[in-house]
């Protein structure tokens, strides 16, 4: 019977479990504050740094005369790259550690961040988006796999939370600060002063951060990595939970890539500054990643999906109204249910991955960025075809495949017990 099967702690690389003493990180315990800090401002920064034009498309669309499907590639391309290299950066991460790949992965994202602003043309500003989603892709996977190393099983859903947590506020202040520079000094000083926040969270990680004591390297051969990936990709499981996090993330992708069109224009007609503020409904999201660990607790894992599945949806129709406190409430709701579903579905592949922990998570960190890509891609070309309905119509198929995904696995689950009992 294996450690995960037991409860036991267990050291995981890319070929094997090793039990040994629980001298784990837990809630209260030593270093635990200073991993949560750590993690948090690496989220902090993997999102600031990922999104930092999503809520200055408008003023991008102006500055080089393209359309918002054009301008919508300078999200995509970001996450469309980081999608691409989070699995081999996580295999890196299997053989130098998971501390030296997320480093070196901010240090490269950071000194692209600075180069951004200077970008001469859309074309050259899209390759560095690419280029600083490639070098972010080191974080996610690293991070996830890190936690289910080295902190205690019953604290790993509310640490992985916490880890969302920081994305939702990087991705809020990002949007925030880039609406109020950009309404000043436009798109560029906007970008550069989020290049420079995320280079103190790069340095602040570091310090922070503690040295790993339960990793053990694993093997970068080519096979060993093919047939850990393969067994992924053959777990029912798993691949539940890869395509919920890319469905929830299409969602989430298409309405935060649109927002700013839909607010700058009649009837609203928000400037700049309002409309980076709106993205504070971000605070939402860090609440509800956070509270994860407890809404699984009450309603169980699928449980906790239909709420998230559900919430998001209420908010994409309620977000239809012509009423500017209706559309804020409809994205209070779709916050609150994305980052709740996201953070339910990662924690799931941790613990449901026995072994190639860092695999398995990278898996699902490339299916979640690919749901971004597609997300913020098909809602710009509904919203230029249909409008913001457009955008919502593409929302609610997403919701509803999750909703679908949710329903077999939990036939699933009672097939398995009635087998088991039989």
């Amino acid at each position: 019977m294996s450690p995960a099967s037991t409860g036991a702690p267990a050291v995981v690389g890319a070929d094997s479990a090793v039990p040994l003493a629980d001298s784990r990180m837990a809630p209260g315990g030593p270093g635990y504050r200073r991993m949560s800090l750590a993690l948090f401002l690496a989220g902090v920064a993997t999102f600031a740094l990922l999104y930092s034009t999503q809520a200055l498309l408008p003023l991008v669309s102006g500055d080089f005369a393209v359309s918002a499907g054009d301008a919508s590639w300078t999200v995509a391309a970001a996450t469309g790259g980081l999608a691409l290299f989070v699995l081999p950066m996580s295999a890196l991460s299997e053989r130098f550690g998971r501390r030296a790949v997320m480093t070196a992965s901010l240090a490269v994202a950071v000194t692209v961040g600075l180069l951004v602003p200077f970008a001469p043309s859309l074309g050259v500003l899209v390759a560095l988006r690419a280029l600083q989603g490639a070098a972010l892709a080191g974080l996610p996977a690293s991070a996830t796999a890190y936690l289910a190393e080295e902190v205690t099983p019953k604290a790993l859903v509310t640490a992985i939370g916490l880890f969302v947590a920081g994305n939702s506020v990087g991705g809020m202040s990002g949007r925030v600060i880039t609406g109020w520079v950009a309404q000043e000094w436009g798109w560029r000083v906007a970008v550069g002063v989020i290049g420079v926040i995320a280079v103190a969270c790069a340095v602040a990680f570091r310090l922070l951060l503690p040295a790993p004591r339960h990793f053990r390297p694993g093997s970068l051969r080519p096979r060993v990595l093919a047939r850990t990936v393969r067994g992924h990709l053959a777990d029912p499981l798993l691949r539940r939970l890869y395509a919920i996090g890319a469905l929830f993330m299409t969602v989430f992708g298409g309405v935060y890539t649109v927002i700013g069109y839909r607010l700058t224009e009649a009837p609203f007609g928000l400037p700049q500054g309002i409309v980076g503020s709106v993205f504070l409904v971000y605070l939402v999201g860090t609440v509800s990643a956070s509270t994860a660990g407890r809404l699984v607790g009450r309603l169980g894992r699928r449980g906790a999906l239909y709420a998230a599945g559900g919430t998001t949806a209420a908010g994409l129709l309620v977000s239809l109204a012509g009423s500017l406190p209706l559309v804020l409430l409809g994205l209070v709701l779709i916050t609150a249910g994305f980052f709740a579903g996201h953070a339910v579905a990662s924690s799931a592949v941790s613990k449901a991955a026995a072994h190639g922990r860092a695999q398995a998570s990278a898996l699902y960190q490339s299916a979640y960025y690919i749901g971004s890509s597609a997300g913020s891609t098909a809602g710009a070309v509904a919203f230029h075809a249909g409008g913001w309905a457009g955008t919502v119509g593409i929302g609610l198929l997403a919701v509803l495949g999750v909703v679908a995904i949710t329903v077999l696995g939990t036939r699933a689950a009672r097939a398995g017990r009635r087998l088991a009992a039989a």
